[in-house]
């Protein structure tokens, strides 16, 4: 049975029994801060087993992506571990519990895929006599088919929450592939007994003493393998064999011209670049990039080791690329945002893969030559491993797997010292945190919420409900105080999802606040910030706020202008483009998002275009409430990173953007009036940063251009319209200048050197020239030097010019002086010395530089002693 067929037998088959099926989440997971990235089936569906959410319906079935790097190691070593897999999986939200989970999962594992029962086996939960009793009396297994295990193998738990037994479904693939242990049986740590599915029954409840207390809500949980199920089903020896997997193996034994099962080392090699392959083109297709943190350093890491292990094969450029074809081929039509995105997993994939390639030869130079220091069985000191890492971007997990390679180890205390010092840097640069000094007590206003009513109105009125003064609680604080205000209820949007805070002024009946900005508290609360002004401002104190109205239209203006943007860079550079980033000011706006090469002048043009038609036809802006499911199914754009509540605001321009959004926005796009886009640039590997203006700020810039347009016209005395045709004459003008200047300083060099044979000296014993010329460039000084040393015939020359604040120096030496030993490269290379500089070339004929010219002199006056020097 082939692995589409796995999928689909499963999927329907759930399907029939009332379940929703619902299309694999991304691998990135949404509103969940405790994961890297989603590595179980359930992973995405956690709010529904927590009660957190509704689910759309009681019964869900999936097969989902997924990615685990704990086991990264054994990965290529072993026949079953894998960086990615998909995870067959049926939920169960306070419906169906024990009894259904485990009957249908036989019928599925016997009738639909029509598993032989003798081959079968199960493991309950030590006293889970329920679950027992199920398999034993409604299945019909015999009991010593039926194996009690303990906590470790068949009870989910992690920490305090929902957590259960379990119960797993084995697959005896035959005596050949046990340990041959007469009490090798299920539970062994060898191959033989094959886990294929596990049913979780949540059922408990784990407090914080460790008490389990009953749920009223049960839930099930299940997970089956599709890549094991495969290996079962296709009859293979290992996840490698099977017919998803096969062919990029097959491939990749043939360009690294490798074949596969002749040895070991190799084999495990090819296994790591197979699998890895996997995992990066499904992570690169849900948005993920190489970086040196979270998700993008798991990508990088996969990346790099496949690549590693490419070079162990014998290839020295980058492969990886060409096989994502495979990837997609196979798996794009269950996971459609790989075929969308087949040119950009290949494009990053590549990049990549070079960029590593020019780290790799450099860093295991570096790291052969440390662990030959190391000695057989040596320590690698951690501040070097650090180093190698720090200085050179050579992985720290790559350094320690070719140490074990090597039978050396890391001392991983060092490298913990050198990391951590690294990061005290890092803290004491930044100084102060976003939310004020370290020490302010954000904590005693933990309890207090804020109503925030500035999406409809920028006046609001209120309580005064805390005031902090140089970080701590205050009862008042009166004019030329600095302090941090709570209000009840607030017109002033905090800083967040990159949009600036507001500002304004706070008014009580005894005092006024000047708000200079607006901020949000790592727990969520209002923080007005700014200077009494006048009177006192206490806690209690009935309060007006008032938002500066020309600052939140221009940050309406320009966040509207950001989706527009977002929008448009989709349609010109393609659908792989996704912000990473935003900045909305008063003044200005920036935009970063993922592109792996510079935007063309055509191509920002296009967007800018796009974006104005749009605020020229004046699309109007709404906004509209929904869950976050309802949002997706509708289309909006939701950023992966960004935390999003049960109800999420949807903010659409005209038909063009969708997009979830908490922040403030203009009520129709002409009220951008106008957008310039001012730069475009690079801000790390496959990261790009946008910088425009709007409305006023951008006719400002317009102007500004104008002005100087106008200006330099009147200096070319022309107007702006003739600027390119006066330009292009000038420019000409000056080549011709230049041709003739050029021709000048040669023929004053020519005169130079008739005067210069005079100054010949022959004290070394051979004739020598060293002196000051007037040479403005190296090429004039060494026109010169070649024809002094035909006009001497036999000699020495070393000649020396000042230009531009700095020493040229030309050394050169007749072919029969060569014979005798003389070297120019050496000559002139120490004559640099003397200046400050440094240089060489060949024994004939050399150049070199010099950072002192006021040194020139004295420098010119050792030459003789240089030669006699060289004589000897």
């Amino acid at each position: 049975m082939k692995s589409k067929e796995i999928r689909s037998t499963f999927l329907e088959f759930f399907k029939g029994k009332e379940h929703l099926v619902l299309p694999s989440f991304s691998l990135i997971p949404q509103n969940d801060p405790t994961l890297l990235m989603v590595g179980a089936g359930m992973a995405p569906l956690k709010p529904y087993f927590t009660g957190e959410k509704t689910p759309p319906k009681p019964r869900v079935a999936t097969c989902q992506k997924c990615v685990r790097t704990p086991d990264i190691e054994r990965v290529g070593r072993t026949s079953r571990h894998a960086t990615f897999f998909e995870m067959l999986g049926n939920f169960s939200f306070g419906d169906y519990f024990k009894e259904e989970a485990i009957l249908w999962a036989w019928e599925l594992v016997t009738t639909g895929y029509k598993l032989p029962e003798d081959k079968l086996y199960v493991s309950v939960y030590l006293d889970d006599d329920e679950a027992y009793d199920i398999w034993h009396k409604k299945v019909g297994i015999a009991p010593e088919r039926i194996f009690r295990l303990g906590k470790e193998d068949n009870f989910w738990e992690i920490g305090q929450g929902p957590c259960g037994p379990c119960s797993e479904i084995y697959y005896d693939l035959g005596a050949d592939r046990g340990c041959g242990r007469p009490n090798c049986e299920v539970g062994c740590d060898c191959d033989r007994f094959l886990e294929v599915w596990n049913l979780v029954f949540t059922q408990f409840n784990c407090t914080e003493s460790g008490e389990y207390v009953p749920l009223t809500q049960k839930n099930i949980d299940t997970g089956a393998g599709l890549e094991r199920l495969a290996v079962v089903l296709q009859g293979v020896n290992n996840l490698f064999e099977i017919d998803t997997v096969r062919p990029l193996l097959d491939h990749f034994s043939k360009v690294t011209k490798t074949e596969y099962g002749k040895d070991q080392e190799k084999d495990t090699s090819l296994r790591i670049i197979t699998e890895h392959l996997r995992g990066i083109s499904f992570m690169v297709g849900d948005g993920i990039l190489p970086g040196n943190e979270g998700r993008g350093y798991v990508l990088r890491r996969l990346l790099r080791r496949a690549v590693r292990h490419g070079k162990i094969l014998g290839v020295g450029e980058p492969f990886l690329h060409n096989a994502v074809n495979l990837v997609v081929d196979e798996y794009g039509e269950f996971y459609p945002e790989l075929a969308k995105g087949r040119e950009y997993i290949q494009k990053v994939v590549r990049l990549e893969e070079e960029r590593f390639h020019e780290t790799l030869e450099q860093g295991m130079k570096i790291l052969d030559e440390l662990m030959h220091k190391a000695g057989p069985r040596g320590v690698l000191p951690g501040d070097a491993a650090f180093k190698l890492y720090d200085t050179y971007g050579f992985p720290i997990d790559l350094t320690k797997e070719i140490l074990a390679e090597n039978k050396l180890i890391l001392d991983e205390e060092g490298y913990q010292e050198a990391l951590e010092a690294q990061r005290e840097r890092a803290r004491s640069a930044r100084g102060a945190s976003v939310f004020g000094k370290d020490d302010t007590d954000y904590e005693s206003l933990r309890q207090l919420t804020t109503e925030f009513t500035g999406y409809d109105s920028l006046e609001a009125e209120g309580e005064v409900l805390a005031i902090l003064k140089d970080g701590q609680p205050a009862s008042a604080v009166s004019e030329g105080d600095e302090a941090e205000v709570v209000l009840s209820v607030t017109p002033f949007y905090g800083e967040r999802g990159g949009q600036a805070g507001d500002t304004g002024i706070i008014i009580t009946d005894g005092g006024t606040m000047e708000v200079t900005d607006t901020v949000m508290t790592p727990f969520e609360q209002v923080i007005h910030r700014g200077s009494i002004k006048q009177g006192t401002v206490s806690v209690g104190d009935a309060a007006k706020g008032k938002v500066f109205a020309p600052g939140r239209s221009s940050i309406c203006r320009n966040h509207t202008a950001t989706h527009l943007i977002h929008t448009a860079l989709q349609e010109v550079l393609g659908e792989h483009v996704k912000q990473a980033g935003s900045l909305v000011t008063p003044d200005r706006l920036r935009f970063d998002f993922t592109n792996l090469s510079a935007a063309t002048p055509e191509q920002l043009a296009e967007v800018e275009q796009k974006v104005n038609e749009k605020i020229w036809a004046n699309e109007p802006v709404s906004v509209t409430l929904a869950s976050l499911d309802e949002a997706k199914d509708m289309g909006a754009t939701a950023l992966f990173d960004e935390k999003y509540g049960d109800a999420v605001r949807i903010v659409r321009v005209g038909d063009y953007s969708m997009e979830l959004c908490g922040g403030t926005h203009v009520q129709s796009a002409g009220e951008i009036g106008l957008l310039k886009i001012v730069s475009e640039a690079g801000i790390g590997a496959g990261m790009r940063r946008i910088e425009a203006l709007t409305g006023a700020a951008a006719y400002r810039w317009f102007a500004q251009r104008n002005q100087l347009l106008e200006q330099c016209a009147a200096q070319l005395k022309s107007s702006p319209e003739q600027l390119p045709e006066r330009i292009s004459g000038l420019q000409a003008e000056f080549k011709d200048l230049q041709r003739e200047y050029q021709r000048l300083q040669l023929k004053l060099a020519g005169m130079e050197v008739d005067g210069l044979l005079s100054e010949v000296s022959q004290k070394s014993g051979v004739p020598v020239l060293s002196a000051r010329v007037s040479a403005g460039n190296m090429e004039t000084l060494r026109e010169m030097a070649d024809r002094l040393k035909n006009k001497l015939g036999s000699g020495i020359i070393i000649l020396g010019a000042a230009a531009e604040g700095k020493v040229l120096l030309v050394g050169a030496v007749t072919n029969d002086l060569v014979k005798a030993g003389y070297h120019a490269g050496k000559l002139v290379g120490e004559v640099a010395k003397l200046t400050g500089g440094g240089g060489g070339g060949r024994p004939d004929m050399a150049q070199a530089g010099g950072k002192d010219p006021d040194k020139l002199e004295s420098a010119l006056e050792k030459v003789d002693s240089l030669v006699e020097n060289q004589k000897k």
